[in-house]
């Protein structure tokens, strides 16, 4: 049962609500700076995963980056054609493949995570000076973690 008074829950859902498109105009601005590469958001994703682990199984790719395997495999072939994956059988399991950047898609990668980090730098230095930003990292850390124990310890409720 819900014990919070109705204007508690109103706070709440107008702060998961802000969160909700705080998010949302995050992705539309990383969005505007990878399309100057030529990049979706998930070919971003899939190609700063393999930059953080060289020789990755499709399968895990699809588990760490939480997308079904289906769609990892037809973003693959996309960053395939492009000439910026490769992918290789793997020795132990004829059935699973490895990926890797090629010289291209690490060159590509690094131009665009430099521009990117350089946006979300600007977008937050836009709207908080730095005591500002130390406080908001502190709760968004504290939010972060409390939602992390309640997920892992209590299971996800609805209400």
């Amino acid at each position: 049962m819900d014990h919070a008074s109705p204007g508690a829950r109103t706070s709440v859902q107008l702060q998961y609500r802000m969160i909700h498109n705080i998010y949302v105009l995050l992705d539309d601005g990383d969005r505007r700076v990878l399309q100057r590469f030529g990049l979706t958001l998930p070919q971003y994703r899939v190609l700063k995963a393999l930059a953080d682990e060289r020789d990755v199984r499709l399968t895990a790719l699809s588990d760490r980056l939480l997308r079904a395997k289906s769609t990892i495999t037809r973003i693959v072939d996309q960053l395939e054609r492009d000439g910026l994956v490769t992918r290789a059988s793997d020795s132990d399991d004829r059935r699973a493949w490895r990926l890797a950047l090629t010289p291209a898609g690490v060159e590509l990668l690094q131009a665009a995570r430099a521009a990117h980090e350089e946006a979300v730098a600007y977008r937050f230095n836009q709207a908080l000076d730095a005591g500002e930003q130390a406080r908001f990292s502190e709760l968004l850390t504290k939010l972060h973690d409390s939602l992390v124990d309640t997920l892992n310890t209590l299971g996800c409720r609805e209400g």
